[in-house]
Formats: C-alpha cells, structure tokens, sequence
C-alpha cells in the first residue's frame, strides 16, 4: 500500500480513478482543485503524486513546477487531453516522471504507479514508522518494539491508514469509506472490532492505547 494524491477537477473521473486504486491498496486523498492539490503536498508526505493539467485555481504542471523547484523529488504522473508532443515535452521538461493522455483505463493508471514503486532511487521506503511500530506493506510486517505482531489484513490496512494519518480525528464512517470503501462486509461494528484486535496486538498493560478514542467525535492515532 502507498499514499497517493490525486489531483483532478473532474469528480467522476476522479471516483473512477480512486476506487481502483483502492482496490490496489493504495491510500488515496482526492482534491479537485489546484491550490488545494499544492496545499496538501506540501503538508505531507506522498509516494506518487497524479496531477490533471488542466485544474482550477493552479493548472496541474504550475504545481509540479513549484514542488520541483522546492526540492520535492515524489514521483509524478501527469494526466491531461492535450495529445500534442510538444505539450509533453513541456510536463517531462518539468519533472513528471510519466505521463498519460485522456481517455485512459484506470488500470493503466494503476500500472504506472506499480512500475514507478518498483523504482528504488527515486521513491523512498514505503515502511511507516510511529512510537515504535514499524508496518512494512511490502512484507506485510508488523512490528512494536521490536516484536513482531500478528495482524488480520483488515487490521493491518486500518492501522496503517492512522499510522499515515498521525493525530488526525476520523469517526467510524470516515474510516470506512477511506480504509475499506469497497469492503462490502465493513460496518461500524467491524471497524471497532478492529480497532479492539489491534489495540490487544500492540497496546502494553498499563500505557495508553495507541488508538485514542474521543467520545461522540471518533479516533486518532496517539502521538
């Protein structure tokens, strides 16, 4: 599992997009506008950036633009209409490092974004770290204080998402549309199953639970 963003004033398309991704598990956050697309990159931290060229606010390539020229060296997909070579030439010139023209198969996308993972010089370890647990998506590895942990997949992949998404409050219903959107077996009872296996799996008798839980506004990631 990466984190994405996904840049594109298009909703349904973005929808589309999306529910791929997450079917690759991928965490992905979703902005249709390009002021708030930067405002997002430069507050956190991504495997692969997707950037529609033409945005509101600040067309796709103006943002690749300023993040290279700040130093962000994140993997960049650009998507656009514009088929003409030189308007290419243009988004590489830039930084993006691929590039794909409408109308295109959401698994095309997907595939790019598996290549450009598997490319170790150019995107960082995808292993999250916090208070000393270690998740390694890769291996699917859990690890707290240098124990390794058990965890159920559905587990695993909530965990990761507050780990990604540290002091940041989600109720049930957030978590359920960002971490199992397309789990047709996700209820509110089942994310605090999960979240109760997790907090046996990694919480130590007499601490703080990892997982705080605010009455009547949801959960966070204890930092």
């Amino acid at each position: 599992m990466a984190k994405l963003l996904l840049v594109e004033d298009n909703e349904d398309l973005a929808a589309t997009i999306e529910a791929e991704l997450i079917l690759e598990r991928h965490t992905v956050d979703v902005f249709h506008n390009g002021l708030d697309g930067l405002e997002a990159l430069r507050a956190t931290e991504y495997d692969i950036v997707i950037l529609d060229w033409e945005l509101p606010g600040l067309q796709g390539v103006e943002i690749l633009a300023k993040f290279r020229e700040s130093g962000g060296v994140t993997p960049v997909i650009m998507l656009t209409g514009k088929a003409e070579i030189s308007d290419k030439v243009t988004g590489l010139d830039l930084g993006a490092d691929d590039y794909l023209t409408k109308p295109f198969n959401s698994r095309e996308l997907a595939a790019r974004i598996r290549t450009l993972l598997r490319r170790p010089a150019q995107v960082r370890s995808n292993t999250v770290e916090h208070n000393g647990i270690v998740l390694d998506p890769a291996s699917f590895s859990a690890i707290k204080d240098g124990v390794a942990v058990r965890l159920q997949p559905r587990d695993f992949a909530l965990l990761e998402f507050f780990m990604r998404h540290p002091g940041e409050v989600f109720d049930v219903d957030a978590l359920m549309d960002r971490v199992w959107k397309l789990d047709s077996d996700c209820s509110p009872p089942a994310v605090r199953m999960a979240i109760t296996r997790i907090r046996k799996a990694i919480d130590k008798e007499g601490e703080e639970s990892v997982i705080e839980n605010l009455p009547r506004v949801g959960y966070r990631l204890r930092k």
